[in-house]
């Protein structure tokens, strides 16, 4: 057809993925999971529910016993070249932000994946300046990350990510160990990103402030997937998910809110 363009593939897909731990305890079974390019999904579940395993399949650092995995077209497989590559596509922000920042100053830490990846002088200086301004970060380039609070830190986290340009961004509780200003500050930075987001989290409001659609992990399937005011409307299935929403939080009425707020996916520079 004269004109027709092919969609873009998935920045995820997941077919039929399972996987046992040496010990015999099987941690994923038969998980199938699409993420469209562009999407916000929250990766909900209880402690022990597979979170983490299903993670670490996305960039190859665990093989699935059976399934496929697949980002942005390109199957994870044991070959060196396809593995780097994958690996540059899905950047884990871990939740201890010093696990990933080592080096003596922010940007050096930014710097590190691009350079590895061949990058050199000018062309690596401004992919540092662009993932720093991304995060509101640019003007602690030059400080040493063990003097900057939580917060900023984990903004320089997902600074190191952005850095290497991957197709999706994959968050483990963002939320976590955040005052409520650095919180809020994270989530308008998240929300003005142009890329695709899975974030895995036991923050509910923050799931139902940042991501479209949610899908609970429990016992290593998938056993629900929908949008996130459905999910955490309904109490029942919370609860066998042990899964639970703050006192007095009421989901509809926040995502009535949240919906009523203008502009919410500009981007927008926080406080530094």
């Amino acid at each position: 057809m004269i004109g027709y363009v092919q969609p873009a593939p998935p920045s995820l897909d997941v077919r039929g993925v399972r996987f046992a731990y040496p010990d015999g305890h099987v941690a994923l079974q038969q998980v199938d999971l699409t993420v469209p390019k562009g999407d916000r999904v929250a990766l909900l579940g209880p402690n022990g529910a597979g979170k983490t395993t299903l993670v670490l399949h996305l960039n190859g650092i665990l093989t699935a016993a059976a399934g496929t995995v697949t980002v942005g077209g390109l199957t994870v497989d044991s070959d060196r070249a396809t593995l780097a590559e994958i690996r540059r596509r899905v950047g884990i922000v871990f939740q201890d932000p010093d696990d990933q920042l080592f080096l003596p100053t922010v940007a050096e830490d930014v710097a590190f994946g691009p350079a590895n990846l061949g990058l050199r002088g000018p062309e690596l200086a401004a992919r540092v300046d662009e993932a720093l301004t991304a995060v509101g970060m640019l003007e602690h380039r030059d400080r040493a990350p063990h003097h900057l609070s939580f917060g900023q830190r984990r903004r320089v986290a997902v600074a190191t990510v952005l850095a290497m340009h991957p197709e999706i961004l994959v968050l483990d509780e963002p939320s976590s160990n955040l005052d409520p200003a650095a919180r809020r500050e994270l989530a308008t930075i998240l929300r003005g990103l142009p890329v695709t987001l899975l974030m895995v989290t036991h923050d509910l409001p923050y799931a139902l402030e940042l991501c479209e659609r949610s899908v609970i992990l429990d016992g290593g399937r998938i056993v629900a997937d929908g949008t996130t005011p459905d999910l955490l409307a309904d109490a029942d299935l919370l609860a066998r998910h042990r899964l639970e929403l703050p006192y007095g939080f009421d989901p509809a009425v926040a995502a009535a809110r949240l919906a009523a707020t203008p502009d919410r996916s500009a981007p927008a520079r926080p406080a530094a």
